[in-house]
């Protein structure tokens, strides 16, 4: 099933606006164009309601706001509801400064959301109101671990149903919940955190996936999950003594090239809880 929600992508080719921050924007545009979809770029407040009515899915990414911005995630959010489009939240760094969780708690409040995805501290504060994270990782106090993973199975269900969106918490284990549902999801490699913009990646992709499984958007989500997991192992098993992290974000993206449905239903690692 995960690997008929790649393909579909593929044959659709789903057109996504993003608003996302300008420290991953073109790796964004890439991972997008790797796994089947089309990406469009664009925040400004004139602008972004005539872009997200071309779209299919929106996607909106806080990580670096300005009012401008700002004021273009409300518009085109609204657009896209208005448009029955799906529509994506990336929390990025909520917790850390008064604007981005503000901001994020307000858009909730005023978009409808089709899937939330961060790490756990983001979903957190996102929860609670309020919180803090180290950056845009996740703080160490709030790591999903086999330890702690039924207690966050639980969490992230009662957020998803509070909410009414797919919440998808990424880490060292992923979650990804309708609020019925959990994806309990081990894929992926520690050295993915090693460079910028693998969450935000997900994230576009995640968008395209939803935008072409409308049926089946939990599977949709758990997906693009997956698939950029393995894509870290693909990546990593493909680099060099003499590579670094800029070789490794780059593999990963052509691996969610060169993926197709037959690897990611042998290499998706799951279990639905």
């Amino acid at each position: 099933m995960l690997g008929d929600c790649l393909e579909n992508v593929r044959s659709k080719a789903p057109l996504v606006h993003n608003i996302t921050n300008y420290v991953t924007v073109n790796d964004v545009a890439n991972v997008l164009l790797a796994c089947g979809g089309s990406p469009i770029m664009s925040d400004e407040p004139e602008d972004v309601e005539d872009i997200t009515a071309v779209c299919g899915g929106l996607n909106i990414n806080i990580g670096t706001l300005n009012q401008s911005s700002i004021k273009g995630m409300f518009l085109a959010g609204r657009k896209a509801n208005e448009l029955n489009h799906a529509v994506l939240l990336d929390p990025v760094g909520a917790g850390a400064s008064a604007l981005r969780t503000d901001t994020a708690v307000k858009l909730m409040e005023e978009i409808r959301f089709t899937a939330i995805r961060g790490n756990i501290s983001e979903i957190k504060t996102l929860a609670l109101g309020s919180g803090t994270t180290k950056g845009v990782d996740a703080d160490l106090a709030d790591a999903v671990t086999e330890q702690t993973l039924d207690a966050a199975i639980a969490f992230i269900k009662g957020f998803a149903r509070k909410t009414g969106a797919i919440v998808a918490v990424t880490g060292a284990i992923d979650l990804v919940s309708d609020g019925e549902k959990c994806y309990v999801i081990r894929n992926g490699r520690p050295e993915m955190g090693r460079i910028t913009g693998t969450g935000c990646q997900l994230s576009g992709m995640m968008t395209a996936f939803l935008t072409a499984n409308p049926d089946h958007l939990l599977e949709g989500a758990a997906a693009a999950v997956c698939a950029m997991g393995l894509a870290g192992e693909i990546g990593w098993n493909n680099m060099k003594p003499e590579d670094g992290n800029s070789t490794y974000r780059n593999r990963i993206i052509d691996a969610i090239y060169h993926m197709d449905k037959a690897a990611l239903d042998q290499g998706a690692r799951y279990e639905v809880r």
